[in-house]
């Protein structure tokens, strides 16, 4: 595999070296000064070359102002504090959004957040505009603003990201220099998702080195709050215009805008009662086979009839239709089946561990309070059916009449 072509010497670097070699400084130290922060290194042999040209070396003032321009490189990102400013000030408005948004002590969180992250973004398009020839000023010389910059095709972002910037705006309108209560919860997803945005585009744009997720440890919290309390935050002290705000937020959504991750970030918790095995919080990548089950689960709200809609007599027609009439299976053979299977309490046998009535397996069967019945799956029918063929659940066929 062939290496890296270098970029040759510029006259400035070669009179440099001729001046570093005249001071006594050792090739190795040379070349590394020489290589910090250039994009393609130059080999040891470029300054043994040096030392046969009858070059002019640069005063010892420029040296120094060469040596403490190259010191202003970040090894880490390979970012220069001055070449590479707005970028530099992008990164460092975004961890301010975020470092003040986690402090606990602060109140001052949607405000800080929304106009840090408004900065950050700004500097960021900025950026790739320079970089990519693409007009970002206007004729007074004065930059385009956010809420400009974000419609313009060169950028090639996301619908979701241009949303999640819109309404991002729309907080830090909100917010500035009013009251906003207890309003930080509200924009949890819309925050969180402008996070991802950010360190998506910064590291398609700029490469992985400039990644600001390497910088940054999950938040850690002392409180322990019970599902009611958080309930009550969400409700909270929270004013009217901001309530406001946040239904003209999620008004008019499509259905894809509200399962975009890039416009607001979800995580969906479940609390029915589940095994061990089942209970943990994990995270899994949307694109994975598993992931896509699970949007296929969650990706609407659905009405329990929808997911459940068999009563215990259409169970059984379904399960007596698919043995076609081979077994019957009767009403009696679903109450002992559901019992068996601990399913959903019953009202005959005292013995049951499952007492409450909406103490149900609810990969079956769900509890229905306002008419006072259990509603069942295709899943509970399938299981059934599998059960009688492998002859672990028992059901009498029919006799045969001889003839």
């Amino acid at each position: 595999m062939p290496g890296k072509k270098e970029n040759p010497l510029t006259n400035d670097e070669k009179s440099i070296i001729k001046a570093l070699l005249n001071q006594g400084m050792p090739n190795q130290d040379i070349l590394h000064l020489i290589n910090t922060g250039r994009r393609s290194p130059i080999n040891s042999g470029r300054i043994s070359e040096i030392k046969k040209l009858p070059i002019d070396p640069k005063s010892d003032e420029e040296v120094k102002k060469f040596i403490n321009r190259k010191r202003l490189f970040d090894l880490k990102t390979g970012l220069h504090d001055i070449d590479d400013e707005r970028l530099v000030k992008a990164r460092e408005a975004m961890f301010l959004a975020v470092y003040i948004f986690n402090t606990p002590h602060i109140k001052f969180k949607a405000e800080a957040f929304s106009v840090y992250a408004n900065i950050a973004w700004t500097y960021l398009i900025h950026e790739f505009c320079k970089r990519n020839n693409i007009r970002f000023e206007e004729s007074d010389d004065k930059t385009l603003a956010l809420s400009q910059l974000i419609n313009k095709p060169e950028l090639h972002l996301s619908k979701g990201i241009i949303e999640n910037l819109k309404a991002l705006k729309k907080i830090r309108d909100a917010v500035e220099h009013r009251i906003t209560g207890t309003s930080d919860p509200k924009w949890y997803a819309i925050f969180q998702a402008c996070c991802l945005n950010f360190e998506t585009v910064l590291t398609n744009w700029f490469g992985p080195k400039v990644s600001i997720q390497q910088n940054l440890s999950l938040a850690l919290q002392f409180a322990k709050l019970s599902i009611n309390q958080i309930e009550n935050i969400q409700e909270f002290n929270i004013p009217e215009d901001i309530i406001a705000l946040d239904k003209r937020l999620n008004q008019n959504l499509s259905e894809d805008q509200e399962n975009d991750i890039e416009y607001r970030f979800q995580v969906i918790y479940t609390l029915n009662a589940t095994s061990k095995e089942k209970s943990h919080i994990r995270f899994v990548s949307p694109d994975s086979q598993e992931g896509k089950a699970i949007h296929n689960v969650l990706v609407r709200n659905r009405m329990a009839d929808d997911l459940y809609p068999y009563k215990p007599k259409e169970v059984c027609r379904l399960i007596s239709a698919h043995f076609n009439k081979r077994c019957y299976f009767k009403l009696h053979n679903h109450t002992k089946a559901y019992e068996k299977y601990e399913v959903r309490p019953s009202t005959e046998n005292v013995k049951s561990k499952l007492k409450s009535p909406k103490e149900t397996n609810k990969d079956y069967c769900i509890y229905h309070k306002s008419y006072n019945a259990y509603t069942y799956n295709q899943a509970w029918v399938d299981f059934l059916i599998k059960e009688i063929e492998t002859k672990k659940l028992e059901v009498k066929k029919p006799k045969v009449k001889v003839l």
